[in-house]
C-alpha cells in the first residue's frame, strides 16, 4: 500500500468532539472516523475513486491457534 496523505484540517471544537465520542463509541480514531465519514460520503455522491484503497485494518491480530505441542489455555 502506499504512504498515505496527511493533511493539517482545521475544525469547529464541538464538531471535533462529536466525532471523537461517535469514533469512541465504535472503537475507532477520530482520524479513522474522519476518514470513515469522508469514503461514505464519498460513495454515496457517486464520487469515491475505483481505486481507493481499503480502510486500514486497526487493532489486535487474531489470535492464532496454538502450536501442536503447546498446551490449550485453561
Amino acid at each position: 500500500m502506499s504512504e498515505r496523505k496527511k493533511i493539517l484540517l482545521r475544525l469547529d471544537p464541538a464538531i471535533h468532539d462529536a466525532i471523537a465520542r461517535w469514533a469512541a463509541d465504535e472503537l475507532r480514531s477520530t482520524n479513522a472516523q474522519i476518514e470513515f465519514l469522508l469514503r461514505r460520503a464519498l460513495s454515496q455522491q457517486g464520487r469515491l475513486p475505483g481505486n481507493a484503497g481499503g480502510l486500514p485494518r486497526r487493532g489486535r491480530p487474531p489470535k492464532s491457534p496454538p502450536a501442536d505441542d503447546e498446551p490449550p489455555d485453561q
